[in-house]
């Protein structure tokens, strides 16, 4: 892994192991096996059974001996507890926001949110959502509008922010559906089209958008640090301003922010919503009350806010941005040169493998993504997460599948958590899976919930 520091060529972890947990290894028949036992699903895989889990990067992150040690001074007081100030407290300095509430996990936070702000027949853009984000729309009679650029939806485009939102479009969403979209939103990094950033000029001119329609812009930030550091590297004129000070700019264009802590905020569980929006503020801590708990806790053990408010610092440290974007970068550069397309340029927090690509002949309907993620996990143990059409594909009235624009399968890169020798092993293993790709089979989906059907849908080989 390379450094833009010049006096170094190797981007090296910047910490050192204090505490390990040993690998399982399983052999090929024992993962068919488990496999089958599972339905083909790899959500539904036990972890005990995954040697290199990719699954996600939510909430996989290891934590920081300053974030074990602030957990042991927490105080667990169920209403106005010290844990809660320094929290908010550290939310306060990051984004501005004067209203901070804290709730379990992001997908809290978008409830709500959406349950307050949305009704039936809104119309919500966004770069992309993501599934979770999604399925809080559309389960409100919501439609959740995509509008990322031409070349987000390209995986050999070079273009060095992926994530933009086309602003043509948003102008011309706004007129068309005016009066219908309660807020708007944009996601960063862009998780759907492969983790790309987001531009600040493009932020920009979103904001500008949105405050022209009197619409309120609602920022997805669980990788906000990350997208932060793209912009330093790669925007002209930012080269110079750290990650946290271009972050606070992007959270001053907003007025409002949803937050997965189990990303950025390298944590294990949490999340908030921050706002400048004090009149949505009864609204949102009466139903947080109903459902979550206490405003000064949202349903998480006042030792939880301690790891993340800690974790909210660490994620901004440049050192460890650097050697985070690298490893994506390496493990990209690695497949590519054995022969497994992937989504370019490399995100932050993932790599995405192009499906549709390295399995031609497998049409969307015999889900390719999932036949690969499969293949993986049967190969190496790796487990990744299908992005494709089993997860954003829709099944028409006819029964017939409706696609998805992507078939990737992606590979979540847990904070701080694997090695490069991890990573060279796994490179290792890719030539096998390339070798036999003519040999995989489609697959076919079995059973399936009426949303999010990729967590618990069952499948069979084709």
């Amino acid at each position: 892994m390379t450094t833009t520091d010049p006096e170094h060529r190797t981007v090296i972890e910047p910490f050192k192991v204090k505490v390990m947990e040993p690998l399982p290894f399983r052999s090929r028949p024992e993962r068919e096996r488990v496999l089958e036992t599972a339905g083909w699903n790899l959500f539904l895989v036990p972890a005990r059974e995954v040697t290199f889990d990719f699954l996600t990067d939510s909430g996989t992150t290891a934590m920081s001996a300053a974030q074990w040690a602030a957990m042991m001074v927490a105080d667990e007081s169920y209403a106005g507890s010290r844990s809660f100030e320094r929290f908010e407290a550290v939310v306060h300095e990051l984004t501005g926001f004067p209203h901070v509430i804290p709730t379990h996990q992001g997908r809290a936070a978008e409830r709500l949110v959406f349950s307050t702000l949305v009704k039936a027949g809104d119309v919500v853009p966004s770069n992309n959502h993501f599934d979770t984000t999604r399925a809080n729309l559309e389960h409100l009679g919501a439609t959740a509008l995509d509008l990322v650029i031409p070349e987000g939806r390209d995986p050999r485009s070079l273009h060095p922010f992926k994530g933009n939102i086309d602003l043509a479009r948003l102008e011309a969403c706004c007129r068309e559906h005016a009066g219908r979209i309660p807020l708007g939103m944009i996601t960063i990094t862009n998780n759907t089209g492969g983790g790309q950033p987001v531009s600040l000029a493009n932020l920009r001119g979103a904001a500008a958008i949105y405050r022209s329609h009197g619409i309120p812009f609602v920022i997805d930030a669980c990788r906000f640090a990350e997208n932060a550091w793209f912009i330093k590297v790669r925007e002209p004129g930012q080269l110079e301003r750290t990650p946290r000070q271009i972050a606070r700019e992007v959270f001053d264009l907003a007025d409002a922010a949803l937050m997965s802590g189990k990303k950025d905020g390298m944590s294990n569980i949490g999340g908030f919503i921050a706002t400048r929006r004090s009149e949505w503020m009864p609204a949102l801590r009466s139903l947080l009350i109903l459902t979550e708990g206490f405003p000064t806790y949202g349903g998480l053990a006042a030792r939880d806010l301690e790891a993340l408010a800690v974790g909210l610092e660490e994620g901004l440290d440049e050192r460890y941005l650097e050697y985070r974007v690298a490893v994506s970068r390496y493990m990209a550069d690695g497949l590519v040169r054995r022969g497994m397309p992937v989504m370019q340029p490399p995100g932050g927090h993932a790599v995405y493998l192009d499906a549709r690509e390295f399995l031609p002949h497998l049409s969307p309907a015999q889900l390719p993504a999932q036949a690969l993620a499969c293949e993986l996990y049967l190969a190496l143990g790796v487990r990744g997460c299908e992005i494709g059409s089993v997860m954003f594909g829709k099944t028409g009235p006819d029964g017939q599948l409706v696609p998805a624009a992507l078939e990737l399968v992606r590979l979540a890169f847990p904070r701080r958590v694997y090695t490069q020798a991890h990573c060279d092993y796994i490179l290792e293993g890719i030539e096998g899976v390339v070798a036999r790709k003519d040999a995989l089979r489609g697959m076919r989906i079995v059973e399936e919930p009426p949303f999010l059907r990729h967590f618990t849908a069952r499948f069979a080989p084709l």
